[in-house]
């Protein structure tokens, strides 16, 4: 039908013809590295609340202990790291109670490990949604990042009351400490949406997840100060952005002297970096993931 056919209106039991011309829209996939449309992801942010509610039901759906797990797992993880590093292995805590250094990394890191598994997963758990109706794709594992930050904040309560308990409060600094939960939250969603897309196409990418987790927590320093490494290598250390968010937390809560600020700027560049190419890479494989996922 061309711009110059008309539209048949049903008038009085009989068609006649109408005076307005029909309007042509095609439909077509984006090609190459295409904008991030971020102000199409606004529009739905109506949309964004109840995926990140839906996440955070579903998570403690059906089980016992329900929203406890938040604490559950990062202070039996502190416990564990105390015994083995903190008594057996004498490691170094930068003059802080061992148990209260460990478990300051441990409440981002929770929240940044959770983020990245759960949303590299997340696309092929949504396949259902992606299938019948249209919205922007970056809303479901930003969602699922989202969702993490009331985890975060119940293990960020007990963070508290440890330091209530061993007599220590924040330090000045603590005016920093939403940039290193930004970081931290930008670092998830960065390698997230990297792993999200990739696990569309390539399936066992989930598989690798967690050997990812595990391998990058211990090269982050949680279980031990970053102080231990030489100087010359702290720049180059930097290169994981969980090491900053890491000693950051410890810096504007425990009042940690290990910190570098060098490194703690080259891990929110790279930070940054991961989240501009992960957008990038996720918007340029979005078109196919009706059909593939």
């Amino acid at each position: 039908m061309t711009a110059s056919e008309y539209r048949v209106l049903e008038q009085d039991g009989g068609p006649a013809p109408a005076t307005e011309p029909l309007a042509h829209y095609r439909i077509e996939p984006t090609r190459g590295w295409v904008a991030l449309q971020l102000r199409e992801l606004w529009n739905y942010r109506e949309l964004m609340y109840f995926l990140v509610w839906r996440d955070v039901k579903v998570r403690y759906k059906q089980t016992a202990l329900g929203a406890a797990w938040a604490i559950i797992q990062p202070f039996f993880t502190m416990l564990v790291f105390s015994l083995f590093f903190g008594r057996l292995a004498k490691v170094p805590s930068d003059g802080l109670p061992y148990s209260l250094f460990s478990y300051a990394a441990l409440v981002p890191w929770t929240f940044f490990a959770q983020g990245l598994s759960q949303s590299a997963d997340s696309l092929v758990g949504s396949s259902n949604l992606i299938k019948k109706v249209y919205f922007p794709r970056l809303a479901i594992p930003m969602g699922t990042v989202c969702s993490g930050l009331v985890d975060f904040t119940l293990a960020f309560s007990v963070l508290l009351v440890m330091m209530a308990w061993y007599g220590r409060t924040p330090t000045h600094n603590v005016v920093w400490l939403p940039f290193f939960v930004l970081l931290a939250f930008v670092t998830a969603l960065g390698v997230g949406l990297w792993l999200s897309a990739m696990n569309v196409k390539f399936r066992d990418v989930k598989y690798t997840v967690p050997f990812l987790t595990q391998f990058w927590m211990f090269a982050t320093p949680i279980a031990y100060p970053s102080s231990l490494l030489p100087e010359k290598w702290r720049l180059l250390y930097g290169l994981n952005p969980m090491a900053g968010v890491v000693d950051g937390f410890r810096w504007v809560l425990l009042g940690s002297t290990s910190v570098s600020g060098p490194m703690i700027a080259i891990s929110a560049v790279v930070s940054l970096l991961a989240l501009i190419s992960g957008a990038l890479y996720f918007r340029r494989m979005e078109r196919s993931f009706a059909d593939v996922v």
